[in-house]
This record gives structure tokens, C-alpha cells and sequence, in this order.
């Protein structure tokens, strides 16, 4: 089973013929699905299904077409979904060894590391592929990525107090360290020497007042790789809105969160009984979260309705 599930309403664990009685009635209906060919099996399909469980919510399920039109799932994850831009950075891609799904890598100056996340939509993704040597600007296809996490522990913090007048000085810090970060990336020696003084002196003002100050008093945000698997990330990030939902099936409380974390926006769900806190816009949440993600391609054409149903199609 798959250890995020709880994430998305199933606080006890489904028994495997239950999942698979829920997948197999959910495939006659389900919110999003796509296919395309599979070029390790020429008389196969790939596809995806995602089957909802509530908004924006649900169980996405994965596997193979055979030639008698029968498909055969190869596995399952929950998702969520948002249509909401969080960064407009090129994406790259990189294969899982063990199924047929996608990472996506993202540098986004904003957080300081590297974002690594589960690509949503991978079969958009074959599709677009080739795309990359042909006519698209230097080679990049994706426009930008709508990222999404899920979480299966979390708290709820006080904000920072901060007065209108820091607020624009750290408003206009961070304009300028983004501009140094991306001077010193294509190459400027000046903007990376400011850098890293900038850092020096801020890890001594931190040695400073670490010894009477809570480190949550000083560090209002943070996002850091966790653990061993790569899109697994520790986070610290202001609340901007709450949403309520319900899993279909079990009738569980979901909290879908909007964060920014030092301007990066996602979204999170995470179990009602599974944060500690009341979470309201202007606090702040800490946790682990599992990233996910879908890229927005460039130029790319939109996606068909199937009447009557409000299914989205892409073949």
C-alpha cells in the first residue's frame, strides 16, 4: 500500500481488494486520462487514469493497454492537484528505474535547491518530448510547473511579528539576491563573491542570537531535501489560504493548504488528524511533504472535454 494514502483520507490503511474494487469502478469514470504508445512495446498503450476522491484530489492509476484493448494497472499513487503556477523555471526529466514514470528537476533561485518532484503528467511529457531538438527556443518545452505535496505530519506554527518597514527591506533583500543568484549563474565572479558574503554575515548574525532566540524566531521559511528518497522535502512556509474537502469514500477531513515558501507557491493536503495546530492565512506550517508536480508545455494545445462527463482526455 502506498504510504501517502493516509494523506488524501485513508487514515486506516484499505485492504488491497478494496483498492482494487475502487480502481476498477473508478476507471469508467475518471477525472483525467491519457494515453500514448509505448516504445519499448509497440503493441501496447501507456496510460493513466486519475480517479478522484474528492477536488482537486484522489488516486491516479498507471499501466498498460495490451493489444486486445485490456488494461493491466502496474501501479497507483494519490495525488493533488492545482492549477496554480509556482514557478516558471526550465524543467528537466529523468526516468524512474523501476516503473514507467518521471521525475521532474527544477532550479528555482527563490528556495536555494534543487526541486525534485514526481511528474504528474508523464504522458503529456512523451508526447512533448521530441519537441526538444526541433523548433521550441534553446531546446525548452515546458513554460512552467503547478507543484503540489502531500503530508502525513504537520504543525502549525505563530507567524513572525514584522513591522511594514521590514517587510518592504526584506522584500527588497530578496529582489536583489535573486538577481545576484542569477548573475552568478550565467558566470558573474562579482555577483558570486556578494553572495557569499551575504551568507557569512547572515550565518554570524544567526551564531549571534541563536543563544536567546528561538531559531523559529528568526527563520520564518526553509525548504530542504529529507531523508533518502529525492522528493521528500522538510518545509517551513506561511499559510495563505485553508480549503476543507472530504474523501468520497471515507468520509475523512482533508486540509488542502496553500504555502509560499519564500514566494514558491504550492499546495499541500495533509489529514486533519494529522496536523497539530489550527491552521489559518498568516501562520505557518512545518513539516515533511512529498513533492509532486505537473509542467505547463509551450504551446501546448488544450486539453479535450469529453461531453456530458467533464472528463479530460489527452490521447
Amino acid at each position: 500500500m502506498h504510504k501517502y494514502l493516509r494523506a488524501v483520507g485513508f487514515s486506516k490503511t484499505p485492504t488491497r481488494k478494496e483498492i482494487f474494487n475502487f480502481i476498477q469502478s473508478g476507471l469508467e469514470k475518471p477525472a483525467y486520462r491519457a494515453y500514448t504508445t509505448n516504445d519499448a512495446d509497440p503493441d501496447s498503450l501507456l496510460a493513466q487514469f486519475d480517479l478522484p476522491l474528492g477536488k482537486n484530489f484522489g488516486l491516479c492509476v498507471c499501466g498498460q493497454f495490451d493489444d486486445d484493448d485490456e488494461f493491466y494497472p502496474e501501479y497507483y499513487y494519490p495525488y493533488l492537484d492545482t492549477d496554480r503556477i509556482s514557478s516558471a523555471e526550465d524543467v528537466t526529466f529523468e526516468k524512474r528505474l523501476d516503473n514507467n514514470s518521471y521525475a521532474g528537476v527544477c532550479d528555482d533561485l527563490r528556495v536555494g535547491v534543487t526541486l525534485i518532484f514526481r511528474l504528474r503528467n508523464y504522458i503529456e511529457y512523451l508526447k512533448n518530448k521530441d519537441r526538444q531538438s526541433q523548433d521550441t527556443e534553446n531546446g525548452r518545452i515546458v513554460s512552467s510547473c503547478s507543484l503540489s505535496a502531500l503530508s502525513l505530519e504537520g504543525s502549525v506554527l505563530m507567524p513572525i511579528y514584522e513591522s511594514e518597514a521590514e517587510r518592504k527591506s526584506k522584500k527588497s533583500t530578496e529582489i536583489k539576491r535573486r538577481k545576484l543568484m542569477t548573475q552568478a549563474r550565467d558566470g558573474d565572479e562579482e555577483a558570486a563573491r556578494t553572495l557569499s558574503s551575504a551568507e557569512m554575515e547572515t550565518y554570524a548574525n544567526i551564531l549571534s542570537h541563536i543563544q536567546y532566540e528561538d531559531v523559529y524566531s528568526m527563520v520564518d521559511s526553509y525548504l530542504m531535501p529529507y531523508g533518502a528518497e529525492c522528493d521528500l522535502y522538510s518545509i517551513m512556509a506561511e499559510i495563505k489560504k485553508v480549503r476543507r474537502a472530504g474523501n468520497s469514500l471515507t468520509g475523512e477531513e482533508i486540509l488542502i493548504l496553500t504555502l509560499s515558501c519564500n514566494g514558491l507557491y504550492l499546495d499541500l493536503a495533509i489529514n486533519s488528524k494529522d496536523l497539530f495546530g489550527v491552521p489559518e492565512a498568516g501562520r505557518r506550517f512545518k513539516g515533511i511533504i512529498w513533492m509532486q508536480g505537473k509542467v505547463n508545455f509551450i504551446d501546448q494545445e488544450p486539453a479535450e472535454k469529453e461531453a456530458g462527463n467533464n472528463q479530460e482526455t489527452i490521447v
